[in-house]
């Protein structure tokens, strides 16, 4: 099933229907999805499609010959610059893709072979009609190795596009068969990543789904964030540390590296390569850039909820006990554990808004404030927020089972005063209710998720 992309699928149709010479870099974290967007582009298409593996260059050399002469017929070339023009050759009288599928491993066993694509490039682009597309899975080598200034190929490229895991939203049709409240639980769970969202199963409750995807031996998700880490990261067990001090409340570099016991200054190196694989970020109050106040979480909900709940239960669940697991620890903390993800799907909404220019003014950032009130001398907290010029955007985000109350809504515009905006406006989000009184105000816009949901597909059609 082909589920979202329509940006990116319409940038590479685009690129494919200019008929000159196109050089595309795709890139994002295993699992995103790339190959998916890929195969679906190539439909109807003149493709070379060649999927490098990580062996020897002769190996990927034959490959690739076979790719390009036919699987049963075709001579092995000399070398890749052979190869290569050849395909460039080809390209000269019709349109042609080629894609190159995991390029690290091709580069890992060749060595030279982004600087025999830069000189091709060089020599051929102004009358080739080749689109090359070169994809991988290792942030740090596409981003430094392809798209870096040091690489042979830095500036030649004509488009990149970084795969993202798919928003709450973008992966509603994952969810067929569950209620708003469960959707979201499910999103909480595994995040936006295709792979993972496909493992759900519609015929068994959200319970049921953690329970086999987590807390069995067997479960897909049961070693996932260990794999990816050996996959992707030289020191693993440094990174599951650093994770797991993060899963537990560290959320400064200070604390980070007490609990682990690392260096700050290697500490902060190691997280730099964790926010570069998309799994954890550095948060600062709304409004700044930089300072002290920064600190670092997890981005991924799968990583989150693994490190929540499986981790520190590991034993148990290789002893059979994931379902007693789920009853004692993961079910009685599931609400505290959504407050955090029910966040991020309230700021993706809003994004939806501001696309749809459904706000009061034209909102572009959006994010969490915490600072000291200065009149009170006691910290304060806004879930999210935007401004610019006169005009401000307040939101609380509520994962609880009661309604939403007018107790919170003042709260929230006490908060605000904190700010100098002439034009205040305030949203609040619920997991499923609000109190009559406060549906009555006109001063707020309120959203359940299933709310959000519905604006999300009226808007969509």
């Amino acid at each position: 099933m082909f589920v979202g992309r329509e940006n990116e699928l319409g940038k590479l149709n685009e690129m494919y229907q200019s008929d000159r010479f196109e050089f595309a870099v795709i890139y994002g974290r295993r699992r995103v999805g790339k190959t998916t967007l890929i195969r679906e582009f190539m439909r109807g298409k003149r493709v070379i499609f060649f999927a490098a593996s990580e062996s020897t260059a002769r190996d990927n050399l034959i490959s690739l010959s076979r790719q390009i002469g036919g699987k049963n017929t075709a001579p092995v070339f000399a070398d890749f610059e052979s190869a290569l023009t050849e395909i460039f050759d080809r390209a000269e009288k019709e349109r042609l893709v080629l894609v190159i599928d995991e390029y690290p491993y091709l580069a890992g066993s060749s060595r030279g072979i982004s600087s025999v694509l830069q000189i091709l490039i060089d020599h051929r682009k102004e009358t080739s009609k080749l689109m090359l597309v070169l994809c991988g899975s290792s942030m740090s080598f596409m981003q430094e190795q392809v798209l870096g200034a040091q690489s042979p190929l830095y500036g030649r490229r004509t488009a990149q596009l970084r795969i993202l895991p798919f928003t709450f939203f973008d992966a509603l049709p994952f969810f067929s068969g569950f209620d708003a409240v469960q959707k979201a639980e499910l999103y909480g769970c595994t995040g936006g990543i295709p792979e993972y969202l496909n493992k759900i199963n519609p015929q068994k409750s959200v319970g049921e789904n953690i329970i086999d995807l987590f807390l069995t031996p067997s479960g897909h998700f049961f070693e996932e964030p260990a794999n990816l880490l050996k996959q992707e990261l030289r020191e693993p067990a440094t990174y599951n540390a650093i994770i797991e001090a993060i899963a537990h409340g560290a959320s400064r570099l200070n604390e980070i590296a007490t609990k682990t016991g690392i260096e700050s200054n290697k500490c902060a190196k190691y997280l730099l390569s964790l926010i570069a694989l998309g799994l954890v970020s550095k948060e600062y109050p709304y409004g700044e850039t930089g300072g002290r106040r920064g600190i670092y979480r997890l981005d991924d909900p799968m990583f989150k909820f693994w490190y929540r709940f499986v981790f520190p239960n590991l034993s148990a669940v290789v002893n059979g006990l994931g379902g007693i697991v789920y009853q004692s620890e993961v079910a009685p903390q599931l609400n505290a554990y959504m407050g955090f993800v029910f966040e991020d799907i309230c700021k993706q909404f809003l994004f939806l808004l501001a696309k749809k220019e459904a706000l009061p003014f034209g909102a572009t950032s959006f994010g969490r404030w915490w600072g000291t009130n200065p009149k009170t001398k006691t910290q304060e907290e806004i879930d999210l927020m935007s401004a610019a010029h006169k005009d401000a955007l307040f939101a609380e985000c509520k994962w609880i089972n009661a309604a939403v109350s007018e107790k919170v809504y003042a709260t929230l515009k006490r908060r605000s005063e904190l700010f100098p905006h002439a034009h205040k406006h305030f949203y609040l989000f619920a997991k499923t209710l609000f109190d009559a009184p406060l549906r009555k105000h006109q001063g707020v816009r309120l959203f359940t998720v299933d709310e959000m949901i519905q604006w999300h597909e009226k808007t969509s059609r």
